[in-house]
């Protein structure tokens, strides 16, 4: 028969990572069956429960020390108990060097001043606190604690933008810093490859296989799984795109994330347009617009976005060949497929973006007679069919809603399809630009007008006639929807100017130097690499004591 005994220990705090030594020695004492050692919040206390581990009668507070251990013996129980200090000595001593370890950010900050950076893996609760605290001292953080609360995140990204500082996180893995990996990073030659990963161990993924390819790392830039929600806004992979965009020594980009919100990677797809660099884009689980646009790749696995970024040599569009518009888009589609592959390629790159076939429930177009912002109409819609001719044998629908979009100020770009073939209309093209041609004579301002011709040179409606027909009219005319998409794209950009001070490039280029607050393991990689770091002997505030940590902090003001 098993005995249980427990020991708990007020106001204890040591690293997970010490915790974890802790729980494999006491597993290894003879007589142990089992054993836990934990912060006695209520998450860890079910955890016990569920495996046996918590007496009803154990009292303890969320940031007590817990240790509980089921042995074969009340005798093999009370020594394991009994080793607890001893083996904590043990790991302590082991994990950590006879350095002078400073108790505060501020101590450790004045022991390393060139430190510019913080890594912080405190527990969720306090790690916010820390942030702020070096975000004041004007340190970029890397912040990998989870359980972070979404204000705070927000709150300590815009703090840091304002000051130019990058906020790495919360609950971020892995970063790479001119050669230095932090958290969770694997070994990787320098090199021209800039990473923006919202992903952990996808980052590690493309930056080990950049590595196994033969190429390297300039800067992966973690940001944190959050950060690409709309709350969130991608603070950090905006900066990140900004700051590898100035760095002459990345010549590409990767962008890598779970999937983000729409309207984030909308704006985080024109901000890798203006960077000017080649950038290779992978958002898992979210459909690619197109297979490159401009300077734009996308992939569709973190191995193949890796390779893509390995042998980046195509060519890239000139800036000025596309001049940009922030008009809006209106597309008159005869056949749902071309709209739905439409929508599908500009939902990129344009938003909000509406339409009467939508890939998304945000996207539904309420008036299905009138558009809005960017809007993309599928004509062959049973909505518009009822007593009327299919739009591939008759435009008079098309006609009409061109003339009502062209009446529109706030519309820069007029896209349809013309889709020839047996039984379609014998001279699209023709009865189409008499009517274009009016449009540009009554419209004051620029309206481009921009056709999708579908068709073979054995069509009955001579597929050349066609096209030349359109272009004479000043139509810009693609033989792919993939083709218009990319164009349109390219013309769509935001060209914002920068509203917050830049990341300062030379400090992500100086030899990394940084203040560890958290897990041991962090600072033991660190001077491992070779980087310069001072560890912070970290406690809780007042003993993990909520009200007592309050006082103080208002006697600090």
């Amino acid at each position: 028969m098993t005995v249980v005994k427990w020991n708990v220990r007020a106001g204890a705090y040591y690293d997970s990572v010490v915790l974890m030594q802790l729980q494999r020695g006491l597993l290894g004492l003879p007589g142990v069956v089992d054993a836990g050692v934990v912060m006695a919040t209520q998450a860890n206390r079910e955890l016990l429960a569920a495996n046996s581990l918590l007496p009803e009668a154990i009292t303890a507070n969320p940031d007590d020390l817990l240790i509980v251990i089921k042995a074969n013996s009340e005798e093999f129980a009370t020594e394991a108990i009994g080793k607890v200090d001893e083996l904590l000595t043990r790991k302590k001593s082991a994990a950590l060097s006879q350095d002078f370890h400073p108790r505060s950010l501020s101590a450790a900050v004045k022991q390393l001043p060139e430190a510019n950076w913080v890594l912080i893996s405190v527990p969720g609760r306090y790690a916010a606190g820390v942030a702020r605290e070096a975000l004041d001292l004007g340190k970029h953080v890397f912040l990998y604690s989870d359980n972070v609360s979404l204000e705070d995140e927000i709150a300590l990204k815009k703090t840091a933008r304002e000051k130019g500082l990058l906020v790495m996180g919360p609950d971020c893995g892995t970063a790479i810093i001119n050669g230095i990996g932090l958290g969770f990073a694997n070994r990787v030659r320098r090199g021209s490859i800039g990473v923006v990963g919202a992903s952990g161990t996808g980052t590690q993924a493309v930056t080990a296989q950049i590595h196994n390819l033969g190429g390297g790392i300039s800067h992966a830039i973690g940001t944190g799984g959050r950060d690409l929600k709309s709350d969130v806004g991608a603070i950090t992979a905006h900066q990140a795109l900004d700051v590898l965009a100035r760095d002459p020594d990345t010549k590409v980009i990767a962008l890598i994330s779970k999937p983000p919100s729409p309207d984030v990677a909308t704006q985080l797809i024109s901000t890798a347009m203006e960077t000017g660099k080649p950038v290779v884009i992978y958002f898992i689980g979210y459909p690619p617009p197109a297979r490159k646009i401009g300077n734009l790749q996308f992939a569709v696995s973190l191995s193949e976005a890796a390779e893509i970024a390995v042998n980046s040599n195509w060519e890239l569009v000139s800036d000025n060949q596309f001049p940009i518009t922030n008009y809006y888009v209106r597309g008159l589609f005869s056949g749902g497929t071309l709209a739905y592959e439409t929508l599908i390629g500009l939902q990129a790159s344009l938003s909000p973006i509406y339409s009467n076939a939508p890939i998304t429930n945000y996207q539904l177009l309420e008036d299905t007679l009138h558009s809005r912002a960017h809007t993309i109409i599928d004509l062959g819609d049973e909505f518009f069919m009822v007593g009327r001719l299919h739009p591939m044998i008759d435009n008079d629908l098309r006609i009409r809603r061109m003339k009502q979009e062209a009446d529109d100020p706030e519309v820069g770009t007029i896209l349809f399809d013309v889709v020839l073939g047996e039984g379609s209309h014998l001279d699209p093209a023709g009865e189409l630009v008499s009517v274009i041609k009016e449009i540009r004579e009554k419209r004051i301002g620029e309206l481009e007008i921009v056709a999708i011709v579908i068709g073979t040179d054995d069509d009955p409606q001579n597929l050349q006639s066609q096209v030349s027909q359109l272009q004479e009219a000043g139509v810009t005319v693609f033989r792919t929807a993939t083709e218009a998409v990319e164009y349109i794209s390219l013309r769509m950009g935001s060209h914002k100017p920068i509203q917050f001070p830049p990341v300062n490039l030379e400090q992500l280029k100086q030899p990394l130097a940084a203040v560890n607050v958290g897990l041991e393991s962090f600072y033991d990689s660190l001077i491992s690499q070779g980087a310069q770091a001072v560890h912070v002997e970290w406690r809780p505030p007042a003993g993990g004591n909520e009200r007592m940590a309050a006082l103080l902090a208002k006697m600090r003001k």
